[in-house]
Parts: C-alpha cells; structure tokens; sequence
C-alpha cells in the first residue's frame, strides 16, 4: 500500500504526527556551512562572489551586463506564450487584485480626548525583493502572488530574482513578472540571490524585504539575513490535510493528496476520516492514481515518509488534529463544510467542501498561495497587502495633556530606574511655571 491506514488511539499515532511536524527542521550542517559562507562572500565581495556562484550552480556565467534582464526581453517573453496563457494570467491577475485590494489599511488619528491626538500611520515599504524558484518547472504563479499585494500596497519597486538557464528565464516567469507589476528582473537564484537582495551589490539593489519560496538554501539563506532585511517567513515543504466524511469521493480525496505529495519527497498529505469506508477506499485510489503520475517516485516517497490515513472517532476529533498539526492546506470534505469551519483555528488556507480542491487557491482563487508551513499557522498567517507595510505610531500631547498626566509618567519613568525620562517630564513642567 502506498499509504498507511492507522486509528488516531494507536500507539504509532503520536510517533507519525511528530514525525510529520519536525520534517525539514533537522538540517544537514553541511548546508548551514554552506550557506552561511555564500551569504558572507556575497555580503563581502558583492558582485563579484555573486557571479561566481552563479556560475558554480546554476551553470549560468552573467556579468554586471547581462545579470539583469531588459524590458525588450520580458515584451518578447509576452509574445512567445500562448494566448490562451496570458488570458489565464490576466485573469488571475484581476482576481488576486479583487481579493487583496480588501486588506489594505489606512492610516488613522484619534482626537477625541482633548488636548490629545493619538494614531497610526501606514506606510509602504519603498523596495521588496521576491524570489521565484527556477528549478525543474516554472511557477509564474508565484510571481503573482508576491508581486499583485506589493503592488497594491503601494511598494515604490518590486524586484524579482529567478534562477536563468543559460542566459534564458521561462517566458511564462517574466510573462507574470510583467503583467503583475513587477519593476526589474535578475536572473540569479539560490543563496546568493537571497544575500545580493539583503546587502545589495553593484549590480542588484539592497530590499527592505524578501518574500518567495525556494530551496532549503534559499530557505536558510533568508534566515541568516533576517535583521539585516524584513523577510515573509521560512517557508518548508509543502503540506496538505483533508477532513472528508463519508460523502467525499474517495477518488477526489486521493487526487487531493497527492497534489501535494508530487511536490517533493519531503510534502506531507494526510486524511482525517471518521468513516473506515472511505479511509480504505482513499488508500487504494492514492496507489493507483500514484503509479500513473510523471513524478510517481516523490510522491511514492512523500507518502511512504510523511502521509497517513487517519481513521477518527468523530469529525469533532479530526478538526481537534488538524489544529495541532496546523497545516499549510486544510481541505473539509465534508456535508456541512462551514459548520466544521467554526471549529478551525489553525491552518494557512482553508477550502471548503467537495468542489474545492486546493489547486483552486494555487492559481484563480483570488487568495494567496504563499501560506506559513511546518506548523506555524499557529502565529503566522499568508502572505498579503500587509506584509508590504510599516505601521508608525503617531503621538501628539499639549501642554495640558502632559501636565495632566506628567506626573504620572514621571513616577513609571522614576520606577523603572530611569531619571532622565522622569526629568524629560518635569524639565516641561519647570517651563510651563510663569
């Protein structure tokens, strides 16, 4: 089989639950060495370190010429897709605008005590970096997701690295690059990309922010230079839970599972179920359908590892597991989805009900497929308009509001040991005396 079935009171239950919620966190030293000294170099050496990796891993030998990619390039990337491509892309476009356009905040002052104004300013970040994976496949998607909530935020430059092939970057990336705003394109990948972005080169800007997916290197390179620059999250393999009962077709259930599972050897899909039935029926379509998919041996992998067949005693028990695992992707596959939803507290996205597979959020949605991972849907939230901001706190007193409340302030102040905020307070009250 596959999968494993397993009931949520056996003894392995726990054992592939903390399984599932410590994968991709015990990370090979060797990597952390690795990275550690790109992030150094390119800090260090800027260009120069820069195009050296490149070449050493990505294979592409660029210069401060040819490192970035020119406008004419991205106009002819447009007319090599299909149409009926950029009709998708456009779409999505405007659908993820519609969506995003809801989070946007506004700035705000409240005077409603006399002599006191007290606010918030919200303002845009003015440079973001978004990184694109640029492996085996394409994902223009992904492009979107970042760069349309930048962009409606108000982020003055949007800036995208993306691993090129000899020179070449898939027309479909810089297709989406162009259609969702983005300002300039780099074609550097991997650690380094992360490091140019944080530090910034001759060649590649200095970001406030880096937001994207990629790679463990990539992953950890955005560790190391958190604090030197705002990042979204670590983002870690890809998950997914459904919670089905016994209306679900099992054949969707599987399709579903193994969405995720074809990501990488390290994605995780598991099925809550109270209905045994189903939980059978859903093991043998996950082995039939796996054997006919291209990228069979990851999700092989993938569900041999970290999938399971979850048999509960009760629909209440199965949203009870998904809040512990808090997963990237919950499906309720269920007769009254919304029902179930009240009783959802932690995951990135939910999707509700038969018609809803998760692919939907990858691409039309509207919603953002950039979600926390590995658990930490439990503080962190997707990406949005939000991530692109800075909130200031705006502070105005008169001088009978401070000689109101300057007492006050100066007796916290004194408490705390600090004399000179207690003597910034009084000195005031000093000048106010004829």
């Amino acid at each position: 089989m596959t999968i494993r079935i397993i009931h949520s009171q056996d003894a392995d239950f726990t054992d592939i639950c903390h399984r599932v919620s410590r994968r991709g966190r015990d990370i090979d030293p060797s990597i952390i060495d690795t990275v550690s000294s790109i992030v150094a170099a390119v800090e260090k050496r800027g260009d120069e370190a820069l195009f050296e990796y490149t070449a050493t891993y990505d294979g592409n030998h660029i210069d401060t010429k040819t490192v970035e990619v020119s406008a004419a390039a991205c106009d002819a990337a447009m007319e090599t897709i299909d149409p009926s491509l950029r009709e998708i892309l456009s779409v999505a476009v405007e659908r993820l605008e519609r969506y995003h356009r809801r989070q946007r905040e506004m700035s705000w002052m409240n005077d409603d005590e006399p002599d006191v104004e007290i606010g918030q300013m919200i303002s845009p970040l003015k440079r973001i970096g978004i990184y694109a994976p640029g492996g085996l496949a394409p994902y223009p998607s992904t492009v979107l997701m970042a760069a349309v909530p930048a962009r409606i935020a108000g982020v003055q430059e949007v800036v995208l690295v993306t691993p090129g092939r000899n020179g070449v970057i898939h027309p479909l990336i810089l297709s989406a690059a162009r259609m969702s705003g983005v300002n300039r394109i780099f074609q550097i990948g991997g650690a380094q990309a992360v490091a140019a972005l944080a530090f910034g080169t001759v060649s590649v800007p200095r970001v406030d922010k880096i937001v994207g997916p990629g790679n463990i290197y990539v992953a950890m390179a955005k560790k190391f230079v958190f604090g030197s620059v705002g990042i979204d999250m670590i983002a870690g393999p890809s998950e997914i839970v459904v919670i089905a009962d016994e209306t679900a077709n099992p054949d969707c259930v599987a399709a579903d599972l193994l969405s995720q599972a074809e990501h990488d050897a390290m994605a995780s899909a598991i099925l809550l179920t109270p209905s045994p039935a189903l939980a059978g029926q859903t093991a043998l379509s996950v082995e039939a359908q796996c054997a006919q998919l291209p990228r069979s041996m990851i999700a092989t992998q993938s569900l041999a590892d970290y999938g399971a067949v979850i048999v509960t005693g009760t629909l209440e028990e199965a949203a009870d597991i998904a809040n512990d695992i808090a997963p990237e992707h919950l499906e309720l596959m269920v007769s009254d989805p919304k029902a179930l939803l009240g009783r959802v507290r932690n995951a990135g996205a939910v999707f509700l009900g038969h018609h809803t597979p998760e692919a939907v959020g990858d691409y039309l949605a509207g919603s953002n497929h950039i979600l926390p991972t590995g658990g930490t849907a439990r503080f962190a939230s997707p990406l949005g308009v939000y991530d692109f901001v800075k909130r200031t706190s705006i502070v105005s007193f008169a001088e009978p509001a401070l000689r109101r409340y300057g007492d006050m302030i100066a007796a916290f102040a004194a408490a705390e040991g600090l004399d000179a905020h207690a003597r910034s307070i009084t000195i005031r009250r000093k000048e106010a005396v004829p």
